[in-house]
């Protein structure tokens, strides 16, 4: 969100402060928990590598022991299923974190709208931020559901108070709806008057 948006919005300067205090909250959150996200999935990594060496260490050790080596099969397939389930949900939670980044401020329920996206056709960057294949989908989803995005400066309809009647001076036919009130109720009066006046 732009400080110039909310300018263009008509809104006092404390007001824009404040709103652009709590954008800034929101996006340094998403950015916390995308950190502490990655930190997790890190952790996890380290885990996986070191249950990697632990079963080449027991491959080395059943050798000639059948039974062993039946028993470590069985583990490196099941390791293996695990990675795989691993790097889905890590694959998953990496684009749904950097989404949900990139929609900080555009979107009113940026988990909703992460929901929305096809998350097949995003592309993340070394930097661990989308770099493909967002932008053209949130341009289908707003023009098919507008209503989750927050509206951008050239979108708002501004609208402008109303001037009374007399109110401005620039032009000199422009009438003045209370001296037309008054003009009538005096044009009705004195027909009134000449009417009940028998000797008018």
């Amino acid at each position: 969100m732009k400080r110039e948006f909310l300018e263009g919005l008509g809104l006092e300067k404390d007001k824009i402060e404040s709103i652009m205090t709590e954008h800034g909250k929101t996006v340094e959150s998403y950015k916390t928990k995308n950190n502490d996200l990655n930190t997790s999935l890190d952790d996890l990594k380290k885990q996986l590598e070191q249950r990697d060496k632990d079963l080449k260490e027991l491959k080395k050790q059943t050798e000639g022991s059948e039974e062993l080596k039946t028993k470590l099969d069985t583990l490196q397939k099941q390791y293996d299923a695990d990675k795989t389930e691993y790097e889905t949900k890590l694959k998953d939670t990496q684009l749904s974190s950097a989404i949900k980044l990139a929609l900080a401020g555009k979107v009113h329920d940026a988990d909703l709208v992460t929901g929305l996206i096809d998350k097949a056709k995003i592309e993340l960057g070394d930097d661990g931020n989308v770099s493909k294949g967002l932008d053209e989908q949130l341009k289908s989803l707003q023009e098919s559901k507008s209503f989750l995005f927050v509206p951008d400066k050239k979108d708002t309809q501004k609208f402008k108070g109303f001037v009374p009647g007399g109110g401005n001076s620039d032009s000199e036919n422009q009438s003045d709806i209370g001296a037309d009130f008054a003009k009538m109720a005096n044009e009705r009066s004195q027909a009134a008057k000449n009417e009940n006046d028998p000797w008018g």
